[in-house]
């Protein structure tokens, strides 16, 4: 009804009453509203109806959650005439408080049943659920403590008691996670060692280091105080940056923490207890007291349970002790026939020989493994005396100074005879015990034979490097003599052409031709040593080769030598300059020949070798595989070991002075090397000499050897300009005096950088003509680069090596042609002719 219908008492009345009391009219809107139901909703709103009623006070239910308007119980009473008792809402006031209403609301009608609207009476009941849910929440945390303690007290494992305290504890505060750190030191040297977790994953927690000593921490891990913290990031114990004095980076959110010592009754600090809520101000006094209840639980259950562990540990000890006692009492006896048994299975299969021996030096007993390893059965060994199996050169003087040596512990090693009449290398020890010797020896034959192996590969590593150096610097010095002769045969050369036909300097000329053409055979012989020869490889059938030698050899021999040749069937090809290789064989003749001067009888033999890894790589020093074999042996007087050791050896001669160049087995080594194959020599003193030449297997069949065409005559130049390059100033006269005698003309230049001037200079430069060995840019570099200048240039290379180690390290490829030094007028010329038209 209206507040003006209201009788002045009846206002008066209802104002001064305790509880509130809101009038409505029949549509709902409030009419009346006393000073309590104003102060309850924190304001008074007249004229607004149910439906605005919730809205404007916030009306929620009892839980916290909005009510529908037409669930409010003055809505009930207005709209349906409901009666409703002892209903329960929430109301959150303006200023963000909120209270549990508790009240009734009803109809209102006259005395004619007419419902003139709705009264709805209410008063603050939340202080009386607050001290309700209090109660209840001490009971629940005084039950949890009493079954806590009840539980911990019988508990006697430390993991169990220190799980239930924490678990109770986050139940306890409501904490979103907790931890207990057992007061040790780890194997990383690290203190407060992780034990229980609650409420996180203990994976989570695996990367995380251990609780460190910070303002934070400290204080609990030393069981000074308890810690309680409403915000760890706003607290100045806790560190924002490195080193961090509180939780590390990537740890679960904590906001609130609570920490709490648990100490034990002697005042040792056994522990923490650590708890944190990501959402601040969470724990309160109540949940210190509550905690500390809890850690007091803990302190006197780990007590106990370390005192049990303790007593358990020593009487688990003692009665090991007694047990081990018993067993070593009961099983003595059988432990003796075990160990008697061990020792008896150690002598009969062991691998090294075992011997017992009397002070009269015979055997007493032995093991199986004379057997295994030297074909003896024990019976042909006990009862004969020691020195029948060893080899007589290691028998020392007396009756037993061996087994002296042995008793005195020292090492020594023999050869013991095996049965098959071979003999072992064994190495012994000894001891002696009054007058019986006790011997254990180990066979060591293949360490000693694989020493000898590397003693040998040592060797004929150091002989090839050995020989590697003096190869080179044998190279060194015939290159620089070609040189030298390039410019006395092409100035005798042309002088020699310049002298008329028969008359006494021509002669003189041709002389001085000859000895000239011996010493480049010479400097041959010298790039053949070391491997730097011109070589013309091709496929070569060694048995039609050496059948093609058969008269050239009688006559090199002699007739006092018997010759013999020996065709292995079915000879496989091989790849190889012919020439050179008779040249080789020859050499090899004419040695034979002088070792035998009264006579004798010279073997050549051919052969299919296969050679596997391990002989090829020990004793040869090569790659394994398919090899012909060339083998010249004689009957001759032979050579010492230390002669055979430096055969090879360039200028080194066993014959008198003036009878030999020392360079005839050099060439041999040299050309074999050079082809890729290998050359061994076997020697005795009064019992000959054999030298196996082996070169590698060629797959298919070689091509008859073809005769060589006679040579055209000497063509003349066409006035085509050559660029001529030598840094030998000597050398460089020559050569251009013989191409302008040859019909060319000449452009000289000292080195490539005058050379390239030159060729930019002269577009009409027909043929570039160049030394390979120069300083700084050498021949090849500048080919390179004078035909990436001028595509198509046509080039002659000249050098004092030979063309196969001149195209080393970056030469061009094998379309550029090479001209060795020394050379004649006539070869110059008809070379010079073939690069310029393409031949």
């Amino acid at each position: 009804m209206p507040r003006a219908l209201l009788a002045a008492e009846q206002a008066a009345i209802l104002g001064q009453l305790a509880e509130g009391v809101i009038l409505t009219d029949t549509a709902g809107r409030i009419t009346y509203v006393n000073d309590a139901a104003a102060r309850l909703h924190g304001g008074r709103h007249l004229g607004i109806g149910p439906d605005d009623y919730a809205s404007t006070y916030h009306l929620l239910t009892e839980d916290g959650r909005p009510y529908a308007p037409a669930q409010l119980p003055l809505a009930r009473a207005v709209l349906h005439g409901e009666v409703v008792a002892d209903a329960r809402w929430r109301i959150r006031r303006a200023d963000g408080t909120e209270i549990i209403a508790q009240g009734s609301a009803r109809p209102i009608q006259d005395s004619d049943g007419k419902r003139l609207g709705a009264v709805l009476t209410m008063h603050d009941d939340t202080a009386r659920l607050q001290a309700e849910q209090a109660l209840r929440e001490e009971s629940q945390a005084l039950e949890t403590l009493n079954h806590v303690g009840a539980a911990v007290a019988s508990e006697l494992e430390l993991g169990r008691i220190v799980q239930t305290v924490t678990d109770a504890g986050v139940g306890l505060i409501g904490a979103s996670m907790g931890a207990f750190f057992y007061n040790a030191t780890n194997e990383a040297g690290e203190s407060m060692l992780l034990y229980a977790l609650s409420g996180i994953d203990r994976h989570a927690f695996d990367r995380y280091p251990m609780p460190r000593g910070s303002l934070l921490f400290r204080p609990t891990l030393a069981g000074e105080s308890l810690v309680r913290c409403d915000d760890v990031l706003l607290d100045p114990r806790y560190g924002k940056s490195p080193p961090y004095h509180g939780l590390p980076p990537g740890h679960p959110p904590v906001r609130s923490y609570l920490g709490v010592p648990v100490v034990s009754r002697s005042g040792r600090v056994l522990g923490g207890l650590f708890f944190g809520h990501p959402e601040p101000g969470r724990f309160s006094p109540r949940h210190e007291r509550l905690m500390a209840g809890i850690a007091a639980h803990a302190a006197i259950a780990i007590d106990n349970a370390n005192l049990y562990a303790v007593a358990q540990r020593e009487i688990g000890e003692r009665r090991a002790a007694e047990e081990r006692l018993r067993e070593l009492n009961e099983t003595l006896e059988q432990r003796v026939e075990a160990r008697t048994r061990e020792r008896d299975r150690a002598w009969k299969h062991s691998r090294d020989l075992q011997a017992v021996i009397d002070d009269r030096g015979r055997f007493l007993q032995v093991s199986d493994a004379w057997c295994t390893v030297l074909g003896w059965q024990a019976a042909e060994v006990v009862g004969h005396p020691a020195y029948t199996f060893i080899h007589p050169a290691d028998r020392p003087a007396g009756d037993r100074p061996f087994f002296a040596s042995l008793a005195k512990g020292a090492a020594f090693e023999n050869r013991v005879r095996h049965k098959d009449g071979g003999y072992r290398c064994i190495s012994w020890v000894a001891s002696q015990d009054e007058d019986t010797i006790y011997a254990s020896g180990r066979d060591v034959t293949e360490q000693k034979e694989q020493a000898h192996a590397l003693a040998q590969a040592e060797a004929a590593l150091r002989q090839s490097q050995k020989m590697e150096a003096v190869g080179h610097l044998t190279g060194g010095i015939a290159h620089d003599f070609n040189n030298m002769l390039a410019v006395v045969i092409g100035s005798l050369d042309m002088l020699k052409r310049r002298l008329p036909e028969g008359s006494r300097e021509r002669r003189h000329a041709g002389n001085a031709m000859e000895a000239a053409d011996r010493a480049a055979t010479l400097t041959q012989r010298l790039l053949a040593f070391a491997r730097q020869q011109p070589l013309h490889p091709k496929p070569v059938d060694a048995n039609a080769l050496v059948a093609g030698m058969h008269e050239l050899l009688r006559h090199a021999i002699g007739p006092d030598v018997r010759l013999e040749v020996q065709s292995a069937d079915g000879l496989w090809p091989t790849l190889a300059d012919a020439n050179q290789l008779e040249n080789a064989i020859l050499n090899l003749a004419v040695n034979a020949r002088d070792a035998m001067p009264e006579g004798g009888r010279l073997a050549i033999e051919t052969a299919n070798v296969t050679l596997e890894g391990r002989q090829a790589a020990s004793q040869l020093d090569m790659p394994a595989g398919d090899y012909v074999s060339i083998t010249v042996t004689d009957t001759g007087i032979g050579m010492a070991p230390e002669m055979v050791a430096r055969a090879f050896d360039p200028f080194f001669t066993t014959k008198q002075a003036g009878q030999g160049t020392g360079l005839g087995l050099s060439q041999v080594y040299g050309f074999v090397k050079q082809s890729g194959g290998h050359v061994t020599i076997h020697s005795e003193l009064a019992h000959g000499t054999s030298v196996r030449i082996y070169l590698l297997r060629m797959s298919g069949e070689a091509d008859g050897q073809q005769a060589d065409s006679a040579a055209p005559p000497l063509p003349a130049g066409r006035q085509e300009l050559v660029l001529l390059v030598d840094d030998e100033p000597a050398v460089r006269q020559v050569n251009a005096d013989a191409l302008r005698e040859l019909g060319y003309r000449v452009l000289e230049a000292d080195g490539a950088e005058s050379a390239l001037a030159l060729l930019g200079a002269h577009p009409d430069v027909a043929l570039l003509f160049t030394d390979v060995v120069m300083p700084d840019t050498d021949g090849r570099r500048l080919a390179t680069e004078a035909r990436q200048r001028r595509p198509g240039l046509k080039v002659l290379l000249t050098t004092g090596y030979s063309p196969a180690v001149a195209r080393q390290d970056g030469t061009p490829g094998a379309d550029v042609p090479l001209l060795g030094k020394p050379y004649t007028l006539d070869e110059l010329g008809r070379k010079l002719r073939q690069v310029l038209e393409g031949a």
